[in-house]
C-alpha cells in the first residue's frame, strides 16, 4: 500500500510517500533518500521493493513537490538544495517511520546520488540509525567522528563524480575512528542502478548491490 504522508520536522512540515508491505506485522523501516529527479516513479519503485522484501518505506520529499524533467533541471534543483535542511528533513522521516504502527522502531537510510550523499551525511547527524547504505555519493564536510550506524557503501569504478578514491577516503577516516565502512566497487559507471536510465544501467551489478543491501539491512535491522 502506497500512500503519501507528512510528517513533522525541525524545519517545518515535511512530506513523503509511504509504502508499507502486505499483511499487518510490525516490520523494520527503511528511510529511501532520492536521486536528484525528486520523487518520481523510480524512486518510489524502489522503496516498493523494499516492501516486498518485508520492510516499511518512507521517501521523503526533500524537492517538496518538485520533479525534474531533464539533468539541467535536476542538476540546478540540486545545487540549491539546503542540505542541512534535508539532512533535518531525513532525520524527522527516520523519527515519524520509527513510530509507525508497522515499524518496529529499527530503522535504516538508504539512498542514490544526491541521496547517496545524504544518506552519509544522516549516518553522521541522525541519532539512532540501525545501518546506512549509500550508493555513488560523496557528502562535503561530513563529520565522520560522529557515526554511530554501520555503514555499506556502493559504488562504480567508472565515475568522476563519486569516485572510488572518494569512498576510500571515507573509509580511512572512519578507520581512524575504530570504524569501518564495508565498501563495494563496480565495474560500472555513476547511477548504474538506476533502470530509467539505460545508457548507465547495469542490470547484474543492480541486482549484485541490492542483495548486500538488503542483507545488510537485515542484518543490523532485525
Amino acid at each position: 500500500m502506497t500512500d503519501r504522508v507528512t510528517f513533522p520536522a525541525a524545519t517545518g512540515e515535511a512530506s513523503g510517500v509511504l509504502v508499507a508491505p502486505a499483511g499487518t506485522a510490525r516490520v523494520p523501516a527503511v528511510v529511501v533518500i532520492h536521486e536528484w529527479w525528486g520523487v518520481n516513479a523510480q524512486i518510489q519503485t524502489v522503496a516498493e521493493r523494499w516492501a516486498k522484501e518485508g520492510f516499511l518505506a518512507i521517501v521523503p520529499d526533500l524537492f517538496h513537490g518538485f520533479v525534474a524533467k531533464n539533468a539541467d533541471e535536476a542538476g540546478k534543483k540540486m545545487g540549491s538544495l539546503d542540505f542541512a535542511k534535508a539532512v533535518q528533513e531525513i532525520a524527522g522521516a527516520v523519527t515519524y517511520i520509527a513510530a509507525h504502527p508497522r515499524s518496529t522502531g529499527k530503522v535504516a537510510v538508504t539512498g542514490y546520488c544526491m541521496g547517496g550523499a545524504l544518506t552519509l551525511a544522516s549516518a553522521c547527524t541522525v541519532p539512532g540509525l540501525a545501518a546506512a547504505v549509500a550508493y555513488y555519493g560523496l557528502p562535503p564536510g561530513a563529520d565522520w567522528t560522529k557515526v554511530t550506524a554501520p555503514i555499506q557503501a556502493h559504488f562504480a569504478s567508472h565515475d568522476d563524480w563519486a569516485t572510488v578514491a572518494g569512498a576510500k577516503n571515507i573509509q580511512a577516516a572512519l578507520a581512524a575512528q575504530h570504524k569501518t565502512m564495508e565498501l563495494h566497487v563496480y565495474d560500472a559507471q555513476h547511477a548504474f542502478a538506476n533502470d530509467q536510465r539505460p545508457e548507465v544501467y547495469n542490470a547484474a551489478a543492480t541486482q549484485q548491490a541490492w542483495g548486500r543491501s538488503v542483507a545488510f539491512v537485515r542484518q543490523h535491522a532485525t
